[in-house]
């Protein structure tokens, strides 16, 4: 299927691995020219771009979204889409002992960097009158766990803000769109410490793939019996960014595998 988006101008935040990676090389795949960034961006310049991929090295705790908004416009001279997919997530032991430092410095990257981002993007999209925002949400943006209390609460408002950035856009040409995928398969879950060794560690020592296949099957009995590929991420991302969704607004998509029960 082709999206249309051969040499359409795009603006990755978290490129560097896991689903914006993905996300990255489909647009890249589909022709776009490519502005990838993220704090380590050596994957996405590994890719092979054709010329059209442009890594930057960016803190969206600093001044990263404009450092990669003014990339974009520098060395194509637009923007078309921004595609939000910067995040951190870390597992913690119940919301008494999440800390003030948590919450702020999940908020810092979840919710903020997606603020500077479309505040970095929008004034370019309004100009030309047109433009497609995507922000990855989460499931966990409608069913909390005090878990990941902190992660749950930036996802939270990333499909409240994003809403607001529909109704107030929209007027002007430019699509906002969420989409929130459900348990997926990235570094985040594989790192040590991460969502792999949590599950082993709350099932009773069980191995990694046999613990992973638990979760999705027993424990959460998602409807698909698996969790998520970034590459099934993406796919989503590249039809919201492209005209092929040019009626779609302020939705935000589930990506889930049927991880929340539909009442």
């Amino acid at each position: 299927m082709s999206y249309g988006l051969d040499d359409k101008v795009v603006v990755v935040t978290g490129a560097g691995s896991g689903i914006g990676l993905a996300i990255a090389r489909r647009f890249l795949e589909e022709g776009a020219r490519v502005v990838g960034g993220d704090i380590d961006v050596a994957a996405f310049e590994a890719l092979p771009g054709r010329g059209k991929a442009i890594g930057v090295k960016a803190d969206l705790r600093a001044d990263g979204a404009n450092q990669m908004v003014d990339t974009a416009i520098k060395r194509f001279g637009s923007i078309d889409v921004l595609v939000c997919c910067a995040g951190i997530s870390a597992p913690r032991e119940g919301i008494l002992k999440t800390t003030d430092a948590d919450f702020l410095s999940t908020w810092d990257v979840n919710f903020m960097g997606i603020v500077r981002s479309c505040r970095a993007a929008l004034p370019h999209m309004v100009k030309r009158g047109k433009g497609s925002i995507v922000s990855i949400a989460s499931d966990f943006g409608r069913m909390p766990s005090p878990y990941y209390c902190d992660y749950c609460v930036s996802k939270a408002a990333v499909l409240n803000f994003m809403k607001s950035v529909s109704i107030e856009f929209g007027p002007l040409g430019i699509r906002a769109n969420c989409v929130s995928p459900g348990a997926t398969r990235t570094p985040m879950w594989d790192r040590p410490g991460g969502m792999i060794d949590v599950l082993c560690q709350m099932y009773g020592g069980m191995g990694r793939e046999e613990a992973v296949e638990h979760f999705a099957k027993v424990d959460k009995k998602f409807a698909l019996q698996r969790i998520g590929r970034p590459e099934e991420i993406a796919e989503v991302v590249l039809f919201l960014a492209s005209d092929k969704a040019s009626f779609v607004t302020g939705s935000d998509y589930w990506a889930n595998g049927g991880s929340i029960p539909m009442f």
